[in-house]
């Protein structure tokens, strides 16, 4: 398996396990400060010069929004050295597929959870559901957005992690089994079990459901296949919901 330059890092670090992720130890060795102010209109900034740099990170955020922050401005420090950032940290991959904010974005997700750690835990999970990646975000002490991104990505299961709010879908990720042109709708379906949990009364699904595909993929053949979503609120506004693909023919 190649590694990136992130896990490239760890190795050389001799990091085997999740827990022996240490940030700050991390940040020392590449010539990075940590310090933990409130901040307002960005969760995190970076000054160097030289090799030596100060990370500042929103002090209110939770501990594990603080790690991704942390590790997104170390990707900022690697790939973008001798600039000044303000960064608005989502843990969501930006569109441009070149920008600076993508790029640290990568950086941060293989930092935190490396691919030659992560992969054999996430094949350690029996079912593709927001239990294993609940799982995951506990031994590798990051959030669940982020780690179902990453569950999604290490084709576990054929699937997509979508993020809608009332507004409609805000972003979205697929495995890279599942082709182009099985793209979600930009707004929720009403026969969706999400719909009655973004803008219902119902609670988070404990378990996937069965459901047509047409309910999540505007497309003509959409109605001859079926799938299963999970949803979660993530926020007041938003959700999170898993797709699992469980018709092959969808694949070819």
């Amino acid at each position: 398996m190649r590694l990136t330059i992130a896990e490239r890092h760890l190795q050389d670090l001799g990091i085997t396990e999740p827990e022996e992720i240490d940030l700050e130890a991390i940040a020392f060795d590449a010539g990075a400060q940590l310090r933990y102010r409130p901040l307002d209109g960005c969760e995190a900034r970076i000054i160097g010069r030289d090799n030596q740099a100060i990370i500042t990170v929103n002090s209110r955020g939770s501990d594990r929004r603080k790690r991704y922050s942390v590790a997104h401005e170390l990707g900022h420090w690697h790939h973008h050295r001798g600039k000044c950032l303000v960064c608005r940290v989502e843990e969501t991959r930006p569109q441009t597929a070149l920008s600076p904010e993508r790029v640290a974005d990568g950086y941060a997700a293989d930092l935190l959870m490396p691919w030659y750690l992560f992969k054999p835990r996430a094949r350690q999970q029996p079912k593709f559901n927001f239990a294993a990646v609940t799982a995951l975000a506990d031994m590798f002490d990051t959030s669940l957005t982020a780690t179902a991104i990453r569950l999604v990505e290490s084709e576990h299961t054929p699937s997509l992690v979508i993020c809608h709010g009332q507004g409609g879908r805000r972003w979205f990720a697929r495995s890279p089994s599942v082709p182009d042109r099985w793209f979600p709708r930009d707004t929720l379906d009403a026969e969706s079990y999400a719909f009655d949990i973004l803008f219902g009364t119902a609670k988070d699904d404990t378990q996937p459901h069965k459901i047509g595909a047409d309910a999540w993929f505007d497309r003509w053949d959409a109605e001859k296949y079926e799938l299963t979503e999970q949803s979660i609120r993530t926020r007041t506004s938003e959700i999170l919901t898993l797709i699992q693909v469980t018709d092959t023919r969808m694949l070819d």
